[in-house]
């Protein structure tokens, strides 16, 4: 990572005099997005329609794997279960740089009440779940095909070697318990299977569609540009009373609702939150058959957000004594687990503050600062945290609309405005094109 970091040293210089130059070398990339919108159009519907859940990515990773292959690009297979890798070798001598994308879908039921909506249901966790692409995962690897067609298409003037990562469950697997088998999947199974290794990856690019920014519009931030995620399980073990006689059991109902409140005041009292913010949410409670009978047990799930490493680590330190000696204290043995999900999603400042131009020049002027860290997670960390790194974000709402009543990612109702897709794929292209400019200044 220190000879990394020394590849960014003066890295700023791109963002002045080189700019133009640089426009001049790429000016073909708009017209050429443009020419393959369509396709990429056509390509996003059918994953659309047929979507797939994590781990579950066959149909999808054959379609990605033929499309690749297609346009001269060596493939591999199998990574991560379902997880393709293309690699593409420019005409000229550079760095290696990599592209992501991920495949998964949601077990959402749609209603969107698009032609192309999807009715698909599989088994999500050993249940049968309508599945649906409410985070724009098919967007994703629609517009790293059209990017990646472009870029085979003009392999000449590719200075270095593209490696296209084309990831399963980022959103978690659909077939493992993600508490104890996190590892298993998505960004940490790919890393864990050699995808920076070879080749050796120098620096990754990725970005996501998000609902309540304009089509066509990008935002970068340096630095921490998403939040930390982890997952909280606690499973309550109390004694079964007749809902008259309270005194007769240990109420772990009761025992429940306190520590839902406690485990607000870890963020609002342990966290230091002059470093960033903290949640800590609790989705899913379940105690009980009736309405008379104190139950003997509770199970619960949460997740655990923040935009600081210190602030993380002050919730996962402190969150499982304050839950289990609150169940002590009503006569009920607690069971907490933490399951790691991602880091927060930290973009290299001076490699961020330098492709600016080029994001400027993907959105035709489009590109904005982030004023705070978004506050959803995604599991690039994992990558962000071993290569330099840069994600960005891609408006996906149709603009002149409110944006402020836009549905939201993994909504039933979450859309993308389809012209964005032109500036998603430029944005993938104009990565490989500037950076080996970058690192050579910076060298």
């Amino acid at each position: 990572m220190k000879t990394m970091k020394k590849l960014f040293v003066g890295a700023l210089l791109v963002a002045g005099g080189s700019a133009a130059s640089a426009a001049e070398q790429d000016a073909w990339v708009k017209d050429a997005a443009l020419k393959v919108q369509d396709e990429v159009v056509q390509l996003r519907r059918q994953f659309h329609q047929y979507p797939e859940l994590g781990n579950q990515e066959f149909a999808t990773a054959k379609r990605v794997a033929d499309y690749l292959r297609q346009h001269g690009i060596e493939v591999r297979t199998g990574v991560a279960r379902t997880g393709v890798v293309g690699i593409l070798k420019g005409g000229k001598p550079g760095p290696v740089m990599a592209l992501r994308a991920d495949m998964d879908a949601l077990p959402v039921a749609e209603n969107t009440g698009l032609p192309f909506a999807s009715t698909v249901t599989a088994d999500y966790q050993g249940k049968p779940s309508p599945v649906m692409h409410a985070c724009g995962h098919d967007t994703h690897t629609a517009m790293l095909l059209g990017a990646a067609r472009l870029l085979a298409e003009h392999r000449q003037d590719i200075a270095g070697t593209v490696v296209f990562v084309f990831q399963p469950a980022e959103e978690g697997a659909a077939d493992l318990d993600n508490f104890t088998q996190g590892a298993e999947v998505g960004a940490r199974k790919m890393i864990a299977e050699g995808v920076l290794d070879n080749p050796k990856v120098q620096v990754m690019f990725g970005l996501h569609v998000v609902a309540g920014i304009p089509s066509g519009e990008l935002r970068y931030r340096p630095g921490a540009l998403m939040n930390s995620a982890d997952g909280l399980r606690i499973d309550l073990q109390g004694t079964q009373a007749h809902g008259s006689m309270p005194w007769k059991g240990h109420d772990p109902v009761v025992a429940g609702a306190q520590i839902i409140n406690g485990l607000q005041t870890l963020v609002s009292r342990r966290a230091d939150l002059s470093q960033g913010m903290g949640v800590v949410s609790i989705g899913s409670l379940h105690a009980g058959i009736a309405p008379n009978v104190i139950p003997d047990s509770l199970n619960m799930l949460g997740t655990i957000r923040t935009s600081d490493d210190g602030i993380r680590k002050t919730l996962l330190d402190d969150l499982p004594g304050m839950v289990e000696h609150l169940a002590s204290a009503n006569g009920v043995q607690a069971k907490v687990q933490l399951s790691e999900y991602a880091p927060v999603l930290m973009n290299a400042p001076k490699l961020t503050k330098a492709m600016i131009p080029a994001l400027q020049r993907a959105s035709d002027g489009k590109a904005a600062l982030l004023p705070q860290s978004f506050a959803a997670s995604e599991d690039f960390a994992h990558y962000a945290n071993r290569v330099p790194s840069l994600f960005v974000l891609l408006g996906a709402t149709t603009p002149g609309t409110d944006m402020a009543k836009a549905p939201i990612n993994h909504s039933p109702f979450f859309t993308v405005d389809e012209s964005t897709f032109s500036t998603g794929v430029r944005a993938h292209v104009e990565f490989v094109l500037n950076y080996p400019a970058l690192a050579s200044k910076a060298g």
